[in-house]
Parts: structure tokens; sequence; C-alpha cells
């Protein structure tokens, strides 16, 4: 299967759907999420669904209901604008790498197969991740896996690659495994690899700041009690996310007016972030670590 859709009922049900409402699928994939809404749709309703990844185009769902754009979901408003789809009601965002791309070795998601450090989620962006290995500074390395990998060592690390790719370019997955192996924790070998090829990934594809724009733009594009729903797999985009809901910001600062209420576009819909159910982990153990979160935007203070 393409991908199995985690958190399917706990985010159809926090979408609230409205039968002639207004979607977007940020994260369309394969089609998953966007079939269980479209279900839900009556004959007014509409969906439009974005995703880079040029495979995502082999899932398009044939109805006259569905729009699919093949770009980031960064240009949400501008292409919710062009279909005349704006208020909208609800917004989804599943923020997970799928199986689809862990499993093609091509890719190179997965740190299981030996083949090019790619990682661009839209084969267009020039900037793989091996570019990033063999040209980025001491600086910019270190920076990039301290901040969106959460490495440890990242000083070190970067230290190896700059040393070890001034001969040789830094090329494929096991090579450059190898020549990492002396910063990499015995024992813990799978979970710093993770690390590193997160926070490479993060970097090839503007990850945060794609949320960023995302969360912005969805307080606009959403109507009154419209919902945002967001699944997270990582503790830098669930703080975003959190944060942006709470306070209307990234810092989680909250501003209030002269009454003390917070100035904040939305509210949050569950106190706490979501997790998948027992029964889930066990059919689908790589939904262990997503974290979903429901809000919905306020009505204007009169």
């Amino acid at each position: 299967m393409y991908h199995t859709p985690v958190l399917l009922n706990e985010t159809i049900e926090g979408l609230n759907i409205n039968p002639n409402g207004y979607y977007a699928d940020c994260t369309f994939g394969g089609g998953g999420h966007s079939r269980a809404i479209m279900e839900r749709l009556g004959e007014n309703g509409r969906l439009i669904a974005f995703d880079q990844d040029a495979d995502a185009k082999n899932n398009i769902i044939d109805d006259p209901r569905f729009i699919f754009v093949g770009e980031n979901f960064k240009y949400l408003k501008n292409f919710t604008r062009v279909h005349h789809l704006f208020p909208l009601d609800g917004i989804l965002a599943d923020l997970g790498v799928s199986s689809h791309q862990f499993d093609d070795p091509s890719r190179g998601f997965s740190t299981r197969f030996n083949s090019e450090i790619d990682l661009r989620m839209d084969s267009r962006n020039e900037n793989k991740a091996t570019t990033i290995l063999n040209t980025y500074s001491l600086d910019q390395l270190q920076t990039l896996f301290a901040n969106y990998g959460e490495v440890h060592n990242a000083y070190k690390l970067a230290t190896t690659i700059i040393k070890s790719r001034t001969d040789n370019p830094i090329t494929t997955t096991f090579d450059f495994k190898e020549r990492i192996a002396p910063c990499v924790p015995r024992g813990k070998e799978n979970k710093y690899f993770a690390q590193v090829f997160q926070a490479l990934r993060i970097e090839v594809n503007d990850e945060l700041g794609a949320l960023k724009n995302l969360l912005v733009q969805s307080a606009e594009m959403l109507k009154e009690g419209g919902r945002l729903v967001i699944i997270s797999y990582h503790s830098l985009e669930d703080r975003l996310v959190k944060n942006y809901i709470k306070a209307g910001n990234f810092e989680g600062n909250i501003e209030k007016d002269f009454f003390g209420n917070p100035l904040t576009p939305m509210q949050a819909v569950s106190r706490k972030a979501i997790m998948p159910s027992a029964e889930e982990l066990e059919q689908n153990p790589r939904s262990r670590s997503a974290k979903l979160r429901i809000a919905e935007k306020k009505g204007v203070v009169k």
C-alpha cells in the first residue's frame, strides 16, 4: 500500500466536516485522508489537495469535487483563491514522510538502502542532501545538525564530514554512514542516523519554513469556526504548531488585549496532542511518533 493514513478517524472527527464545505488536504500523498474527506462531502463540497512529490499524481481522485495541485502547501493561499475556495472550512496537514518515500531506494530517505542521499520531496528542487554535505561550511553543518537533528555531538560530526569530503565527495548512504562512524554512539546507531537524516531532510525541503507559512496562512484562509488539523512527527514541528495555536506566534509568547483576552486567531480544540491508539501502533508502527493537534479559528470580537 502507498501510505496507511495515520490517525484517520481522529483527523476526520477533528475536521468536523460540513458536507457543503471547502477543505484543503495539504499533504495528499497516497490520498488516504483525502478519500475519507471526500466520502463525507456532499454535491457542493470541494476538496483541494497539495503535494509537491510527483509520485502523488498517480493517486489523484477522479471526482469533479476534487482539485489536485502539484505544489508545496506553502502556496495554499494562492491556489485556494484561484479555484474560488475561499474561505475554507477545514485544513489538514500530515507532515510525515510517506511509507512510499521511505521504501523507494532511489529517493534516499531511508538509511536501509545504499543509494544517493537525495531527500528531496520535490524533484524540481536543485538542492539535494549530497549538495549540502559537500558544500556547506563547518558552521552551517554544525548549526544544521544541532538545530534540526538535535544531534548532541554536532561539532564533531560537522568536522568529520568536512575532513572526509576533502579528497572524495560524499554520495551514497552507506559511504556516508561509514565516514561518520567515529561519531556514532555504540548501541544507538539507528537513532543517531535517523537524527542526522532528519536534519538533512528538513534543510533540503525547508520543512519548518513551509510549516510556518502554512500556519500563518491557515489563520487567514479559514472561516470563523473552521478547523485546522495538523499531524506532526518530531518535537521541532510540534512545538511550532503548539505555540502558534496557543499564542499566534512561533515563540509561544501570549499577548493580551486590555481585558486580558489572548490576541490569538486560533483556539485549541483538544487541550493535549492526540496520540495513536495501541491498536493503531500495532497495525502501523510508523505512526508511533505522531501527534495530532486540532484548532478552530476564533470569531472576530465586535
